[in-house]
């Protein structure tokens, strides 16, 4: 599983959208570049597993802890707009992933295809950002990895009556999302398949929505191979 190399921005896109973002690093804030090479190398190294307060029922790994570079970039694609940032982490992500297979957490994707499925959001969160973030990196891990062993699929939406889960506990958490996350169609069609399915999301707090999510798939005989996440908390 090759990974390219470090995505330059450069081009019309990159002109037009100098004129709606400023050109500073989305890791760092260093101006004059969108992603310094600093802040990629931090991002390009190897996954941390991590031990959440909910157990997802699957591994779950990081590319790093919730600071730095890590959690600048996810605050500006989530809450600042910074769609540019997407490519950059996706590449961070194709790389985790490549470690992950190397270290035997996951089949090579010429063995087994390789599914990723962004972890649900609200729907209120997903429009007031422009769309999914989750979503974006991890079609933009795709476009690096072999993209005829790798999918995206759009498994799991949110039910209504999921809050915002800003400052709840851990069993808070847990509740918030207790049976609120349903498969969708593309999900469905996954059913049967010999496929290692990664579960994708920015940032892991205390597991419960990972485990909710996981729960959710297993229902229909999805099985999880792990989790990976940008951030650990």
């Amino acid at each position: 599983m090759g990974v390219g190399g470090f995505r330059t921005w450069s081009g019309l896109g990159g002109a037009a959208l100098d004129l709606v973002l400023p050109r500073e690093c989305g890791g760092c804030g260093r101006i004059g570049v969108r992603w310094c090479e600093e802040c990629a190398a931090t991002l390009r190294d190897h996954p941390i597993r991590l031990t959440p307060r909910v157990d997802p029922g699957a591994p779950a790994w990081a590319l790093g802890p919730y600071s730095g570079p890590r959690r600048r970039s996810v605050i500006e694609i989530k809450e600042r707009g910074r769609r540019d940032l997407a490519e950059p982490l996706g590449d961070a992500v194709a790389e985790a992933l490549t470690h992950l297979v190397r270290w035997g957490e996951l089949h090579h994707p010429t063995r087994r295809p390789l599914v990723l499925i962004p972890a649900p959001s609200r729907s209120r969160a997903a429009r007031s950002r422009g769309g999914d973030p989750v979503r974006r990196i991890a079609r933009a891990a795709r476009e690096v990895l072999p993209t005829h062993c790798v999918e995206v699929h759009s498994a799991l939406a949110m039910t209504r009556g999921v809050r915002d889960s800003v400052g709840l506990s851990a069993a808070a958490r847990a509740t918030n999302v207790a049976e609120k996350i349903a498969v969708t169609r593309a999900g469905v069609g996954l059913v049967n398949r010999h496929v290692d399915v990664v579960l994708l999301d920015d940032v892991l707090t205390t597991g419960a929505t990972a485990a909710e999510s996981i729960r959710a798939l297993a229902r229909i005989g999805i099985r999880t191979n792990l989790v990976l996440v940008i951030a650990g908390v």
